[in-house]
């Protein structure tokens, strides 16, 4: 590694957990991050490439009515389908988890709760349209 202190974090859109990757996730959000990652660890930057699969969202609680099962084994199907796809296709993930991951909820815990408590949030009423 480089003696900079600059540390790079490389990540992607997170693949729902509710069906298999396809060529269109690769090339448009996979790919090119997988690049840049390469990229910065060939001219010797600290870099960490993360990414993993949502397990939350109401696609996945549709996909388990289709397949008459619970949203759970939905989303531990195919988190170990989509896994597997990125090793297949060698995209160079130094972390791939799930957001039901213990340490993917405390930091986003975290983050939002230091936003919170460093004012960066601004609570407001506005009249919407439905």
């Amino acid at each position: 590694m480089t003696t900079s202190s600059k540390r790079y974090t490389v990540t992607a859109a997170l693949p729902y957990a509710n069906g298999p990757v396809h060529i269109g996730h690769l090339a448009g959000a996979y790919l090119p991050a997988d690049i840049y990652a390469r990229y910065l660890r060939s001219t010797n930057q600290e870099v960490v490439f993360i990414c993993g699969t949502d397990e939350h969202g109401v696609a996945i609680t549709i996909q388990a009515q289709k397949e008459s099962t619970i949203p759970q084994a939905i989303v531990d199907h195919y988190h170990k389908l989509i896994h597997q796809s990125f090793k297949d296709f060698n995209i160079s993930f130094d972390v791939f988890s799930r957001t039901s991951n213990e340490t993917h909820t405390k930091t986003a815990q975290e983050f939002l709760l230091k936003f919170h408590k460093d004012g960066k949030f601004k609570e407001i009423e506005t009249e919407q349209l439905f």
